[in-house]
Parts: C-alpha cells; sequence; structure tokens
C-alpha cells in the first residue's frame, strides 16, 4: 500500500492481488520474458523459502518457475510493468525508477 501511495497510479493500471487471484501460467511467462529470468521474480525473503529451507536446494529456472506457481509468497513485488519495462521488488530504487517512468 505505501508504494501505491507512492507511485499513485492512474485508474487505467490494472492491479491484480495475486492471495485473491493466483498469478498464471501465462502471465509468469510473459512477466519471465520481460525479467529475464524466473529467479529474478523470486522472493528469497518468503517465510516459506526458509521453512522448506530451499536455500539449501540446487534451484533451477523450472523449480522457480514451479514454486512461483505454487504459492504467491515466492513472487517478489510488488510486480510493474510498464511498457515493456519490468519493475520488481519494493527497494527505493526499483520504486524510483518505476515512479520516473510513469511520469514519461
Amino acid at each position: 500500500m505505501r508504494i501505491l501511495k507512492e507511485l499513485n497510479p492512474s485508474s487505467n493500471i490494472k492491479l491484480q492481488d495475486v492471495k485473491e487471484h493466483p498469478i498464471t501460467v501465462n502471465q509468469l511467462e510473459a512477466l519471465e520474458q520481460l525479467a529475464g529470468s524466473y529467479e529474478a521474480l523470486f522472493s528469497k525473503r518468503a517465510k516459506l523459502y526458509s521453512e522448506m529451507d530451499l536455500k539449501n536446494a540446487d534451484l533451477k529456472e523450472a523449480d522457480f518457475k514451479h514454486y512461483l506457481l505454487q504459492h504467491y509468497t515466492f513472487l517478489k513485488r510488488p510486480v510493474i510493468v510498464l511498457d515493456q519495462d519490468i519493475f520488481i521488488g519494493n527497494s527505493s530504487k526499483v520504486v524510483a525508477a518505476a515512479k520516473k517512468k510513469m511520469n514519461d
């Protein structure tokens, strides 16, 4: 919510609550094309990541895709797509870049 307030999105922005409406295979594949990898979309800070001891697993791209589709918590959020640019995560640098792009 903090990031949404900071970005002040216009009404033509489409928001998706991935808890209520899980990401689809097609959506994830489209995001991967923009991001360059499934790992870039994957949150290693997710509680399940440590609970499942995934840090000690040798995860491949197929594994990242599997976990991203399995549970929303593995998706690094927010994911903002503007034209063909993707902004992943909530770091101040990423949010500032997304905000700049929105105002261009």
